[in-house]
């Protein structure tokens, strides 16, 4: 693929997994079954929101990153790159986290439901749980954001620049022959406020 052509493409990948990442943060990731203080046994669903609350977060950034890389130039790119490789860092990092220790991921899903706090608490009223597929979702998102982000670094200052309107504005100094004010008091003098300053005519005598 020529690299004129990976602006766009990159673009709208990087949209994508923003995205992917803030549909994981909204799912199921462990399923937990506990028992509750009167005894009986209650299924308990964590979301990403509980496990992984930080996703919400990075998501947005991603995508307001990519928002700001449109019209960026290739210096601020590559920036915009070097973020976009922390930002997947982070979404893999939580991801991780979350799977590493589902039950404490869940101990906030399952205090709502129960009423018992403290990590420890918690743990001894779980009776079993198990992991969906959202979390390792996310962690593949992280690990392509990270990609994307170097892919940007690297190709970005080739990328085509950006339309002429979205450049910084230049300030003209006005006629000051436009303000009407200015306009009466030259013809009031007899002289001639659209000629050029060289151009007046003379003095009538």
């Amino acid at each position: 693929m020529r690299t004129r052509s990976t602006k766009l493409p990159s673009i709208l990948i990087g949209f994508a997994l923003s995205g992917v990442v803030l549909l994981a943060y909204t799912q199921t990731w462990v399923s937990v079954n506990v028992t509750s203080p009167s005894g009986g046994k209650v299924d308990v669903a964590a979301a990403g929101s509980a496990a992984a609350p930080a996703l919400s977060a990075l998501s947005l950034a991603g995508l307001a990153l990519f928002g700001a890389i449109t019209i960026a130039g290739p210096v601020f790119r590559v920036v915009l790159g070097a973020l976009e490789v922390l930002l997947g860092g982070c979404v893999v990092l939580s991801a991780i986290l979350a799977t590493v220790d589902p039950v404490a991921s869940a101990t906030t899903a399952i205090t709502k439901v129960t009423g018992i706090a403290g990590r420890d608490s918690v743990a001894t009223i779980v009776n079993s749980h198990s992991m969906t597929a959202w979390p390792w979702v996310a962690l593949v998102a992280g690990l392509a954001m990270a990609a994307l982000g170097v892919a940007v670094i690297t190709t970005s200052r080739r990328w085509p620049a950006s339309a002429r309107r979205y450049q910084a504005v230049r300030l003209v100094a006005a006629d000051q022959t436009a303000d009407p004010v200015v306009a009466w008091d030259t013809l009031t003098t007899g002289s001639d406020p659209t000629a050029a300053s060289g151009d007046r005519p003379d003095d009538a005598r």
